[in-house]
């Protein structure tokens, strides 16, 4: 999926106000979902380094290694292209960006830079530039916050698709215990939901881009689940287990995330209460996200539905963050952020419970924040009752 001209050219254009009120001369960008955002150019990262320059005075270009210019050109990118042969070069591309600098007398006193530049980089371009200033500036960070409707309708198409490939792994699931045969393993579940969710993006769109992958899955299940962020693994699923299907995907790459929680059998007592509390700080936490209130005020009343429950010692992360181009962004739903939530803005839902040699328990919905209030764009089903697989 491709957005119109008409996006870059407000986006640009916001960008260029915010460089004149910074008093900045221009922004070397070089995160790969900046990039993205700005020009609509999507690439595979390596170890050559693109620039982009965005000028106050109208001038942009990207600079690329050569064998990307092809691939550039073809996406249309709404900036010129100018490249440099290899990496590490006899003449680097930093030294390759200010020559492309200097041939367009461009101003370059004050310079942008995103506050993700590494040290290595900074020092090359201090070196490259050593007349111009570099100024950390959140300039497009701010800007990525709130989506843009064109961007919002890739998100809801993403959230249908990562549905789906929920709906697809607890099918597998399902096809496993009517056949009496073994269940799958972490591993196998992880592969074949990943894989449907590819094959999806493939069937229904013919411009795929990304800036990171199409489709993701953390598979956790019985005591793994207690590891929020552990791989999956070799081991087997077994009736009795609780299972974390913990889902991404991405249209033109924005990003949504759908994770559900799911018990193999008839749950036990136990398994009922815990996931009793999951739910019930998820729907109060979803519900707090609402225009005028602040990350941290949302992650607290969220988080609080679980300590009063007496599970406070279970709590290992934030209810939330951002999403748009990248799966995880500002702004992040957690005490230490004082973000005030704004329309447009798109957050993860995800408070957990992980009880060590038990299971862990996490719902999560990619929300959108709106003045009418919060919107889920994930719809799967999320009560204990409607994800029991008999």
């Amino acid at each position: 999926m491709k957005l119109a001209d008409d996006f870059y050219q407000r986006i640009q254009d916001r960008v260029r106000a915010r460089l004149a009120e910074d008093e900045l001369d221009g922004l070397i960008v070089t995160v790969p979902g900046d990039v993205a955002y700005l020009i609509g150019f999507f690439y595979a990262v390596t170890e050559r380094p693109v620039y982009l320059w965005f000028g106050r005075d109208g001038s942009r270009f990207a600079l690329l290694p050569e064998l990307d210019a092809e691939y550039a050109a073809a996406q249309g990118v709404h900036a010129d292209i100018r490249t440099y042969f290899e990496y590490p070069g006899v003449r680097t591309p930093e030294q390759h960006l200010a020559d492309e600098l200097a041939k367009s007398g461009t101003p370059l006193a004050r310079i942008g830079v995103s506050s993700a530049l590494t040290i290595g980089a900074q020092a090359a371009l201090v070196d490259a530039l050593p007349s111009s200033s570099f100024i950390r500036t959140r300039i497009l960070s701010d800007l990525r916050l709130r989506k843009e409707p064109e961007e919002i309708e890739l998100h809801r198409q993403a959230a249908d698709v990562c549905d789906e490939m929920l709906g697809a792994g607890r099918a597998l699931i399902e096809a496993a215990l009517r056949s009496g045969g073994p269940l799958p393993t972490e591993g196998e579940l992880a592969r074949a939901v990943i894989g449907f969710g590819t094959d999806r993006m493939y069937e229904r769109y013919s411009h795929v881009i990304y800036t990171t992958k199409l489709a993701g899955g953390l598979v956790y299940a019985g005591p793994n689940a207690a590891r929020p962020h552990g791989l999956p693994s070799r081991r087997r699923l077994e009736i009795g287990d609780t299972l974390i299907l913990s889902l991404g995907a991405a249209v033109g790459s924005r990003f949504v995330e759908s994770e559900r929680t799911f018990v193999i059998g008839e749950p036990s007592a136990a398994q009922r209460a815990y996931f009793d509390v999951a739910l019930r700080a998820q729907e109060i936490g979803t519900q707090a996200m609402t225009v005028g209130r602040t990350c941290a005020s949302v992650n607290t009343e969220c988080l609080d539905v679980i300590r009063d429950a007496g599970l406070g010692g279970y709590i290992r992360h934030r209810q939330g963050h951002g999403i748009g181009i990248a799966q995880h962004e500002a702004p992040w739903v957690e005490d230490g952020d004082p973000t005030v939530l704004a329309p447009g803005m798109i957050l993860s839902s995800e408070p957990g419970i992980y009880i060590p040699g038990h299971a862990g328990y996490r719902i999560s919905d990619s929300v959108l924040v709106t003045a009418d209030g919060p919107q889920r764009l994930t719809r799967y089903p999320r009560t204990l009752e409607e994800n029991t697989i008999a």
